[in-house]
């Protein structure tokens, strides 16, 4: 492990999913101790976006869900938008835990990125959060023009859950014909519930989040149904036509042999695909600011993501 990563393993809180209600206590409690980067002229609103309903999203002959809570970064001269899925095992974190990530890839990027506090497991498994993001999408793509964006530059991504979230939101928007997305930035996503990839089997005790936590949110995510391609994109057969891709992994993490093998299929489905695996690193640790392998994590998120939305 990175020695600057492993000074700071015995401070990262445990976390019991068992209790979703009191693990996002303590996720909350850990992520209002990360600083947030200076926004300059980066605009930040609040606001309410019209849900998903059951199989369809907030377009027109749709069912609508519940309201979905959305936190909105405009930088000056923005040409692109990514819709951001926060991590947090698909049952804990919000717009408000996320917000220093959000504002660092809105600095980083120079796009528009639209923070998305999904509905979470247990309380609402599959497909709440997934009908929540997709319908977020819509809503981008058409906003898009009274930004002063293209809405042919429109990104979706995520850390952890949120980028198995996003990289199943890629999937459905090809299966229904939009709406087109440009890239996916994928960073340590959660993409496969079998657990059947050599780091998910051997990843006992890791730092943060080990197969148990693992295991324990495709659980509540699933809530005792079977895993399908739009829970957990691994499963999908077909992943030509996708966009793009960016995938990040981490040495010490148990998504990572899966987020490697997804990348790889990709490529062979005739998709553009850029892989960093951060030696050292284990889920999570970008968190840990003061570490030079952190810093270069978290810049290249953003520079990732100016590079694809131009």
């Amino acid at each position: 492990m990175d020695p600057e990563l492993e000074a700071f393993v015995a401070l990262f809180p445990s976390t019991d999913l068992a209790d979703p209600v009191a693990a996002r206590e303590r996720f909350a409690g850990l992520a209002a101790a990360v600083p947030v980067p200076d926004l300059g002229a980066v605009e930040v609103r609040d606001l309410w976006v019209p849900g998903g309903g059951p199989g369809g999203g907030a377009g027109a002959g749709r069912s609508v869900g519940p309201e979905v809570p959305v936190r909105v970064y405009r930088p000056e001269g923005a040409r692109g938008a990514v819709v951001w899925l926060h991590g947090g095992g698909f049952t804990m974190g919000d717009v408000d835990t996320e917000h220093p990530w959000a504002a660092r890839l809105a600095v980083g990027s120079g796009a528009v990125v639209v923070s998305v506090g999904h509905r979470q497991a247990p309380e609402d498994p599959f497909p709440a959060g997934f009908d929540d993001a997709f319908a977020v999408l819509e809503w981008t793509v058409a906003q898009a023009e009274a930004w002063g964006i293209d809405p042919e530059r429109i990104a979706v991504g995520g850390h952890s859950s949120g980028g198995g979230i996003a990289a199943a939101v890629a999937l459905r928007a090809r299966d229904e014909g939009g709406p087109a997305i440009r890239f996916q930035l994928l960073n340590q996503p959660c993409l496969d519930d079998r657990l059947e990839s050599w780091s998910a089997r051997h990843a006992v005790g890791a730092p943060w989040f080990d197969r148990d936590k693992l295991a324990a949110a495709w659980r509540h995510y699933l809530g005792g149904r079977p895993g399908v391609p739009y829970a957990a994109p691994a499963r999908a057969v077909d992943l030509s036509g996708l966009p793009a891709a960016y995938i990040a992994t981490a040495e010490f993490c148990p998504n990572r042999d899966e987020d490697l093998a997804y990348g790889m299929r990709l490529l062979e489905a005739g998709v553009s695909v850029e892989l960093h695996q951060w030696a050292g690193a284990f889920h999570g640790s970008q968190a840990i600011l003061s570490a030079e392998v952190s810093q270069r994590q978290n810049a290249e998120l953003g520079a990732v993501l100016r590079r694809a939305l131009g």
